[in-house]
């Protein structure tokens, strides 16, 4: 019996924010999108958009790069996606991260998280036991400004999300999409 693939009971995309830029006295928490930046996010919207991963709440750092970031996507997204501005992602362990993803009502079955490195890609890690081997390879090497890790859960709930317990399904970055 052959028909569509059965989507996972949970999904989680990691989206770092893209490339921001570094003017002088400017606070972390305000600095903008670089042009390199303003180049690869919407890349990265239209890929998600091409390739139906649209979230149901997307959870974002309240760091301006990665509002900005998420300006770019949402506007390639051919939905409207509820947001959710949340301080607890921002410049945190991959722990704290993990405990704002175990508090997300269940009725959200795909969720996005824009936030920063190192948390992203330490998050990324401890949550995948297995997956697609080429982009597990290409993960580990580097989790660069605007790289796409998603990754499926067979759980009910997301507050059943633990180490170890994800496939890494794809991880993308704007270079790799051309």
């Amino acid at each position: 019996m052959t028909g569509k693939p059965m989507m996972p009971k949970r999904r989680l995309i990691l989206l770092r924010h893209a490339k921001s830029a570094w003017p002088e006295g400017v606070a972390d928490e305000e600095r903008p999108l670089a042009e390199r930046g303003r180049k690869s996010a919407p890349v990265i919207g239209t890929y998600m958009a091409r390739e139906k991963l649209i979230p149901d709440l997307a959870i974002i750092s309240p760091a301006r790069r990665a509002r900005e970031t998420w300006e770019f996507v949402r506007d390639a997204l051919s939905e409207k996606v509820p947001e959710h501005e949340a301080p607890d992602i921002y410049e945190v362990e991959a722990g704290r991260i993990l405990e704002v993803i175990r508090t997300v009502k269940p009725g959200i079955r795909t969720l996005l998280m824009i936030g920063h490195n190192p948390g992203m890609e330490e998050l990324a890690s401890l949550l995948m036991q297995d997956g697609d081997q080429d982009a597990i390879d290409r993960m580990k090497e580097k989790f660069p400004t605007a790289g796409l890790a998603v990754i499926d859960f067979d759980v009910e709930g997301w507050d059943e999300v633990a180490a170890g317990a994800g496939t890494l399904e794809r991880f993308v970055t704007p270079r790799l999409l051309g």
